[in-house]
């Protein structure tokens, strides 16, 4: 097994940075994720933010989980609510993505949505979403673990995801598993 300093040595003779944030940066840059939108609604003002790691966590009790920055100034306004809904978002909508990743007043400008069961916002060119109620919430180093009990979700549009890796967008291509249909 590799030692740390073994590695960062090993990291420094490639060009790839030592620091250990920007190492844990880079090698799990390589890990390729979905993107996901996540809005509430606070004193029915629609609120959201753009994540990378929502996770199906359980099935029974059909669970998910994603992580905000403890920077986050949305988070809390979702968090005061108790519920959420995660909308998966489709490669067409990089735009959407990074407005919902910025610091604005109003996130929801020219975003067409409806109100979900919970309240919270479902954005209607969104491919999925799945509506919660906030289960728990962990702190994990500078992160947030939030625990979202599924209350409803759905397939809203047909397409593809959108993908986050290396730092950049991408699109998948399904291919046939052998023997499906």
């Amino acid at each position: 097994m590799t030692t740390t300093m073994e590695s960062r040595r090993a990291a420094a003779s490639r060009n790839e940075p030592t620091d250990p944030a920007a190492m844990m940066r880079s090698v799990l840059g390589h890990f390729c994720t979905g993107v996901a939108v996540i809005t509430g609604a606070v004193d029915s003002a629609p609120v959201g933010m753009t994540v990378q790691s929502l996770v199906s966590i359980s099935l029974e009790p059909p669970l998910v989980m994603f992580s905000p920055q403890k920077t986050s100034t949305t988070w809390p306004r979702i968090r005061r609510g108790g519920v959420f809904s995660a909308n998966i978002l489709g490669e067409d909508q990089k735009d959407l993505c990074r407005s919902f990743s910025k610091s604005a007043e109003d996130k929801f400008d020219g975003v067409a949505w409806r109100a979900g069961r919970t309240g919270a916002p479902i954005l209607d060119d969104a491919l999925a979403f799945i509506e919660c109620e906030i289960e728990s919430v962990y702190e994990a180093g500078d992160h947030y673990m939030v625990l979202g009990k599924v209350l409803d979700l759905g397939v809203a549009s047909p397409g593809t995801p959108l993908l986050f890796y290396r730092g950049g967008f991408g699109s998948f291509t399904a291919h046939p598993r052998p023997g499906a249909e």
